[in-house]
């Protein structure tokens, strides 16, 4: 039982919980990383000395929090699989500038310059994500967000639905067993209404599960804030954090966008 508890707070964190980054303040993290894909986002193509700053600098922080590239590849595949192979169909569709043939396709320099936009940009904010997930549990990352003034309702709504969610996907597995045990396996469009069903039981029972946490929640005392287990305090090395990100990427943008 105290195993599952723990469980959804250890979500996600991947490479030495004992690092220097894993201990920073979620505020640093959530000022340092972001600002990387903010800077590399905002810089044209051919500033590509912004881009290996960026680069150099996520590659700085999984070294010092030996997030090996074997764990940030299989946590950054599935969004650059997704957006990528998107991007690779421009340069046989938008015309501009010199051209090749490559069969009965024609490659056009515009669409190629695209390309390469998308892909450096997708994979630096890839990255920068990866690295705040995998140094940060889910709950310090919106404990960050509500000390920054997030709006408190965002803030609940998504701490409720990180400790959830993995009730939700548990009474969908026990759907499921139920269904394959009574020789339920519903393949083919003619018998999609039984998942239709099973969708609208799901639903029912989920928004009667969120009625009695509620009124739980109330039995004991809540009254719009969630607790805290423990204060934040940003200290030296957390403005260290940030400043040292700053004053690396700030200077190249700007020339970058002088020159």
């Amino acid at each position: 039982m105290d195993a599952c508890n723990h469980a959804p707070e250890l979500t996600g964190v991947a490479g030495d919980p004992g690092s220097a980054v894993h201990r920073l303040d979620p505020r640093a993290k959530l000022l340092g990383l972001p600002a990387v894909s903010v800077v590399a986002v905002s810089a044209p193509l051919d500033a590509w000395p912004v881009f290996v700053i960026c680069g150099a600098v996520l590659a700085g922080v999984a070294t010092v929090a030996r997030v090996s590239p074997v764990d940030a590849w299989r946590r950054a595949r599935g969004p650059l699989l997704l957006v990528i192979p998107v991007a690779a169909v421009v340069p046989f569709v938008r015309a501009g500038g010199a051209h090749w043939s490559l069969g009965p396709l024609t490659v056009h320099a515009a669409g190629l310059v695209v390309l390469a936009t998308v892909t450096i940009k997708a994979t630096i904010g890839v990255a920068a994500g990866v690295l705040l997930t995998a140094t940060t549990t889910f709950p310090d990352i919106v404990r960050g967000l509500e000390a920054m003034r997030a709006p408190r309702l965002l803030v609940l709504v998504a701490t409720l639905m990180y400790r959830y969610l993995f009730v939700v996907a548990d009474e969908v597995r026990r759907m499921g067993v139920a269904l394959s045990a009574r020789s339920g396996r519903p393949r083919s469009v003619l018998r999609s209404g039984v998942l239709g069903r099973l969708a609208t039981a799901l639903f029912l029972r989920s928004y009667a599960r969120g009625e009695r946490v509620h009124l739980a929640m109330l039995a004991r005392g809540y009254d719009g804030a969630l607790p805290r287990p423990y204060p934040l305090s940003l200290r030296r090395v957390d403005m260290a954090f940030v400043a040292v990100i700053a004053s690396l990427l700030l200077p190249a943008r700007v020339l970058a966008g002088i020159g």
